[in-house]
């Protein structure tokens, strides 16, 4: 049998003494309501829908792992200059996010392809019936103008890719050679006629 190390009650005396450390320090107590709390700038509030960019690939719904995403869309018919025959596009008509169920994971802003989905640190839109936290895409479009910009792109740190293909794209120009003069053959007068 192993023994134990230590003074009988040590423990004891080490959480007492925590204890006794916090009972002296001053509480802080934020009051909430008055003064509003400063967020961190990664919070996770509401989501909001920036409507023109979505285009009804549904890969917000299928991916959300509470199914609180409800998307409605129906086709329409676009006239392209120089086509056909005409091209079809889905047209967004209803984009609810149900709250009472959505956890925040951000899986829906990550898997968006076409940014039309963003985080705002807006978090007071609690409701008195539960049935209001359904948000329709017009009540998810008013959350972009709480949305802040991204932050501002390292100078230390690698270029983006698009900054990077931008820039290969100004410089192919540039970097090819110029065509080498033609020599004529030797042996080949310069007329262009045949020797007698």
């Amino acid at each position: 049998m192993s023994e134990r190390s230590g003074v009988p009650g040590e423990g004891l005396v080490k959480g007492l003494a925590v204890t006794l450390k916090t009972l002296t320090r001053r509480s802080t107590t934020q009051q909430y309501p008055d003064v509003a709390p400063e967020l961190p700038p990664r919070s996770r509030g509401v989501i909001a829908l920036l409507a023109e960019n979505c285009t009804v690939c549904m890969l917000c719904a299928r991916e959300c792992p509470d199914w609180c995403i409800y998307i409605d869309s129906h086709k329409e018919e676009v006239m392209v200059p120089g086509a056909a025959r005409p091209r079809q596009r889905n047209v967004l008509d209803r984009f609810d996010i149900d709250f009472s169920l959505c956890m925040y994971c951000g899986i829906c802003v990550e898997v968006c392809p076409f940014d039309a989905l963003y985080w705002s640190p807006e978090f007071e839109y609690a409701e008195y019936d539960i049935k209001d936290l359904l948000h329709d895409k017009d009540h998810l479009g008013e959350w972009m103008a709480t949305v802040p910009p991204p932050p501002a792109h390292d100078p230390h740190g690698d270029p983006s890719k698009e900054e990077t293909t931008a820039a290969r794209k100004t410089a192919a120009p540039a970097a090819r050679p110029a065509p080498a003069p033609v020599r004529p053959e030797p042996g080949a007068e310069q007329g262009g006629g045949t020797p007698s």
